[in-house]
């Protein structure tokens, strides 16, 4: 992975900061992969692994020019090896920013550690609310009235990183889980298009375990309207102030 803050200087000796670049992460159909190619801004999709074969989002990506490699879980007898495969192919694509979009591995301690800070993932919950699977038929066993997605950094810690930023949506008392599923997914996608569109931008950015946006450090996840409005949290209040 590279420092986009190592810009090429152009003709006239200015400074001109580079795309950033992707690599995506993915296990099937890849709907949040079209979204991210769908809207390219400040970055470019610069290769898409799969530790699925048959994944259909491999597919999109060839079809719009982006460099693909599978990467098999299955066909290596241990996770450790699979992972150092999987570090290997990342380090040397000089990506920028990894992206796990629908990737179905749990990755070890290692691997994370590895490229913590320059690592996210879209998870289909509001965390820290159901982590791991099932969340659409969990929130709908809990009862509770308000559901969304979260862009986190990844981090040992499984959906457990510092959560960038959430969308959400209400439940209904219809729903199913194929339903809100369903209703989810296009928030999802305007979800992680703004988050990486802004690392292109570079409003944000990972230190010392937080999350930090354009230059200040987040007391709690940012949220994003359906119409792409951020509301941004109250600053934190200072301890060392009595009442």
């Amino acid at each position: 992975m590279t420092d986009r803050r190592a810009a090429p200087t152009g003709a006239a000796g200015d400074t001109a900061a580079p795309r950033l670049t992707l690599a995506v992460l993915i296990s099937g159909r890849g709907s949040n992969l079209q979204a991210l190619l769908r809207h390219r801004g400040d970055y470019e999709v610069t290769l898409v692994i799969s530790n699925n074969p048959e994944a259909e989002g491999l597919d999109h990506a060839r079809r719009a020019g982006v460099e693909t490699a599978v990467i098999d879980h299955r066909t290596f007898a241990e996770r450790t090896d699979f992972e150092h495969a999987l570090a290997d192919r990342l380090s040397r694509s000089n990506a920028q920013l990894i992206v796990l979009a629908g990737f179905m591995r749990i990755l070890g301690a290692d691997f994370v550690t590895r490229f913590v800070g320059g690592m996210i993932n879209l998870h289909p919950s509001l965390l820290p609310a159901f982590r791991g699977l099932r969340t659409h038929e969990r929130a709908l066993e809990a009862g509770v009235k308000e559901h969304g997605a979260s862009v986190h950094f990844v981090t040992p810690e499984l959906d457990g990183g510092p959560v960038i930023a959430q969308i959400t949506l209400s439940v209904e008392h219809k729903d199913t889980p194929q339903s809100l599923a369903s209703r989810l997914l296009p928030l999802e996608h305007q979800l992680l298009v703004a988050v990486v569109g802004w690392f292109g931008e570079e409003r944000v950015f990972y230190a010392n375990g937080q999350v930090c946006f354009d230059g200040e450090p987040l007391s709690q996840p940012l949220r994003l309207a359906e119409g792409g409005a951020v509301d941004r949290p109250l600053p934190r209040a200072d301890s060392s102030r009595g009442s």
